[in-house]
């Protein structure tokens, strides 16, 4: 039985029934106690999750048996709790889905030297393949996909990327969405707005770039982050490699080696 299949078994088992004295499922009784800790209201992790309020009251009441395994992926990433804990209510080990990569560039051979072959890469998966870039990176992309373009989705940078809050919901949404439609992995290229932030604007956006491998952990998602080394602020950069696991060069990805996990870089970060 593959990891995935075990956790599936913990939450789809039908049980005889419900009644008095019969307990409701772990699902249920673990889901309505991360909404209440989180301070939700049923209507507000609808609205996170995208799931609807009706389906969510089924789930935490027991009538509702058998989970989507994309149901309870959108749950747990709204709730930024593992799906081991939904299913049995103990942690499991941290959520290894997401892949977070930092690309810095120079030049705009360099951004397309490992920009492209990651997209084409999710195009000959057949996976989702998402561009959130802004002006002269969106032609770029745009020119070296060529006839590819009409499959990959793009999205306006600056439409985005306008607070780390409604960032990190545009991308939870999307990849929700795109987990109910039915959609197994997503390959994304990201890249922040950073032009005409002050010193005190740029910290925000440091601490979201480590917040992602919290917020987005349990989302079936490779994502890579460009820097453009001609004007992204100095601070930014330098951070850039204790935000990001990896970093990639060309066509290919290496570990991070300055990379520190979000639970201690948070706290640290002034």
């Amino acid at each position: 039985m593959t990891a995935s299949s075990d956790i599936l078994s913990r939450f789809t088992t039908k049980p005889s029934g419900y009644g008095v004295g019969v307990a409701i499922p772990p699902v249920g009784e673990c889901l309505r106690s991360a909404r209440e800790r989180a301070g939700w209201s049923r209507e507000t992790l609808a609205y996170h999750s995208g799931l609807s309020v009706a389906a969510i009251a089924q789930i935490e009441s027991g009538r509702r048996r058998d989970v989507r395994l994309g149901s309870l992926l959108a749950l747990a990433g709204a709730l930024g709790v593992g799906v081991d804990y939904l299913a049995t209510g103990k942690p499991g080990p941290p959520p290894k889905l997401l892949g977070h990569t930092a690309l810095i560039y120079g030049s705009d051979d360099e951004f397309v030297a490992s920009t492209l072959p990651f997209l084409a890469e999710g195009l000959r998966r057949d996976d989702c393949v998402l561009a959130v870039t802004a002006g002269r990176q969106t032609s770029l992309l745009r020119d070296a996909l060529g006839s590819d373009t009409v499959r990959v989705e793009f999205r306006d940078a600056s439409q985005w990327y306008r607070s780390p809050l409604s960032t990190l919901d545009h991308y939870r949404r999307y990849l929700q969405e795109g987990l109910q439609r039915g959609n197994r992995w997503f390959w994304i290229v990201g890249e922040p707005v950073w032009a005409g932030l002050t010193d005190d604007e740029v910290l925000p956006w440091i601490r979201y770039e480590s917040m992602v491998n919290l917020s987005l952990a349990s989302f079936p998602a490779t994502v890579m982050c460009p820097y453009d080394a001609r004007s992204v602020p100095e601070r930014a950069l330098a951070y850039a490699r204790h935000t990001h696991p990896e970093l990639a060069a060309g066509p290919n990805a290496t570990a991070s080696p300055e990379y520190i996990g979000p639970e201690e870089f948070l706290l640290t970060l002034r």
